[in-house]
C-alpha cells in the first residue's frame, strides 16, 4: 500500500493511543511488525507556542519508521504552523487527529469535535497539505453520535482536500470503545473515495484483522487497544494475513521477559523515577488472563523500581 509517495508493508498499524503509544512501545510494536506507527497526539497549540512538552511527543526514532506525527486542533492556520514544526523531526507522514473523544481534547475544538464542522475539518486538511512535503492523512471517527454519523462526507472533503489516507474508527465520539465497531460505516468510506483507507476497531488478533479487511475492504487494520500488553499481535497478524497461520500464544516466560524489556526501554528514555511510574499500567496489561492477575496488578500499580517488577515477574512465572 502506499500513502501518497510512501511505501508500507505488511497489513496492521499501532493506533496513536496518548498515554500509551510513546517510544519505546511504538518501537518494540514496530519491531513485531507494525507496519507503521504514529506518535502520541500533540496539540498543535502547544506546539506553535513553542510548548515543550508537545515537542517531545513529536520525536521519532529511526528504528520506529516509518512513523508519522498526530497533531490536533481547530484552526487551519494553527494546524498547518504545528506541522511545519514537527517536520523537524522528520516525519513520514503528517497525521490529522479528528476522532479523539476526550473531553479535554473535544472541548479544545479538536478531535472528534471536528467531525461536526466538516467545511472546517476540510480547510484544516488543505492547509496542512500546502503547508508540508510529507503525505497527510486523516483520523476520525463513524460521526460524532448516531444522529450524525457522517464518515463518508468528512472522508470525501478530506481526499478532495489532498488527505493521502484515512483511518476510520467504526464508533462515534459518544460510543467511546463500549459497543462493536460499526463495520458497515468503514466500508462505506472504502466505497467512497479512491485513496487508502485503515479499519480501526476491535482488531485483537490475526482473525478479527481478516474479518475487518474481508468486510470492509479497507486496505489496512490499525491497532489500538488490542497490543496493549501484546505487542506481538502485530506478528500474529501478519502470519495469519500473509499465510493464514495462527501463532501459539507466547508462554508466560516470553511475555514477562517482553514485559521487562518494554518496562526497561521507557526508564530508559524518561528516566527511571517518571518511567516507572508510567510503566506501571503497561506491566499489568502484560498480566491479562494470568493466574492471580488481580492481586499482581495491585501490586504492580505501586511499583517504584525495575528490581520490584522483576521478582513481581519471578513469581508470576512460577505460579503459571
Amino acid at each position: 500500500m502506499k500513502i501518497g509517495n510512501l511505501v508500507i508493508n505488511d497489513k496492521a498499524s499501532l493506533a496513536p493511543m496518548a498515554g500509551v503509544a510513546d517510544r519505546a512501545f511504538r518501537e518494540l510494536c514496530r519491531g513485531y511488525g507494525a507496519a507503521y506507527t504514529v506518535c502520541e497526539m500533540a496539540s498543535a497549540k502547544g506546539i506553535s507556542l513553542g510548548d515543550k512538552k508537545s515537542a517531545e511527543l513529536l520525536y521519532i526514532s529511526e528504528s520506529e519508521r516509518p512513523a508519522g506525527s498526530q497533531i490536533f486542533g481547530n484552526s487551519p492556520e494553527t494546524m498547518a504552523i504545528a506541522a511545519v514544526k514537527a517536520l523537524e523531526y522528520s516525519p513520514d507522514f503528517i497525521d490529522i487527529n479528528m476522532g479523539c473523544p476526550a473531553p479535554k481534547v473535544a472541548s479544545s475544538g479538536g478531535g472528534a469535535l471536528l467531525m461536526k464542522d466538516p467545511i472546517n475539518s476540510a480547510k484544516i486538511v488543505e492547509a496542512v497539505v500546502k503547508a508540508v512535503n510529507v503525505p497527510v492523512t486523516v483520523k476520525m471517527r463513524s460521526g460524532w453520535d448516531d444522529s450524525t454519523v457522517n464518515a463518508v462526507e468528512l472522508a470525501k472533503r478530506c481526499e478532495q482536500a489532498g488527505a493521502a489516507a484515512i483511518t476510520v474508527h467504526g464508533r462515534t465520539k459518544v460510543q467511546m470503545y463500549a459497543p462493536p465497531v460499526n463495520i458497515d460505516i468503514i466500508r462505506e468510506v472504502k466505497n467512497a473515495i479512491s485513496i487508502p483507507v485503515i479499519g480501526n476497531g476491535d482488531v485483537v488478533d490475526g482473525k478479527s484483522a481478516a474479518k475487518m479487511m474481508e468486510e470492509t475492504g479497507c486496505d489496512m487494520v490499525m491497532v489500538g487497544r488490542g497490543a496493549l500488553g501484546r505487542p506481538w499481535v502485530f506478528q500474529e497478524i501478519n502470519a495469519y494475513l500473509n499465510h493464514e497461520v495462527i501463532l501459539p500464544e507466547p508462554s508466560v516466560t516470553q511475555k514477562m521477559h517482553v514485559m521487562l524489556k518494554h518496562v526497561e526501554k521507557i526508564c530508559e528514555y524518561k528516566g527511571e523515577r517518571v518511567g516507572i511510574r508510567e510503566a506501571r499500567k503497561h506491566a499489568a496489561w502484560y498480566t491479562k488472563g494470568l493466574h492471580g492477575a488481580a492481586n499482581y496488578r495491585a501490586r504492580m500499580g505501586l511499583i517504584s523500581s525495575i528490581e520490584e517488577l522483576q521478582q513481581i515477574a519471578l513469581e508470576l512465572i512460577e505460579q503459571n
